[in-house]
């Protein structure tokens, strides 16, 4: 998977007050750049707790739920688009649909 606006994520755990993030996202970063999903279903197979929102956007658990990466998937294209990273307040008051 080619991973768009990586960039946004990087800025979001070298805020001060979510530098606890970047272990886990950095995880996240490399088992989802080595991905090779042809579906949901086989997202769901290696993130069972993913939200799958949608045909393309999926919710992702970070830091045992900390905080929520909201990504929008093409499939066919291999790539992932960085919708949302945040904390769980702060995910709360989007919809993850649209954003």
């Amino acid at each position: 998977m080619r991973i768009i606006a990586f960039r946004r994520i990087k800025e979001f755990w070298e805020h001060p007050e979510y530098t606890d993030s970047e272990v886990s996202l950095r995880a996240w970063y490399h088992d989802v750049k080595n991905a090779d999903w042809e579906n949901s279903n086989g997202l769901k197979q290696q993130y069972v707790n993913a939200s799958i929102i949608g045909e393309v956007r999926v919710v992702f658990n970070i830091k045992g739920n900390c905080y929520r990466l909201v990504v929008a998937i093409d499939y066919e294209f291999q790539i992932i688009f960085i919708r949302f990273i945040g904390t769980h307040k702060q995910y709360i008051k989007i919809d993850a649909k649209t954003i």
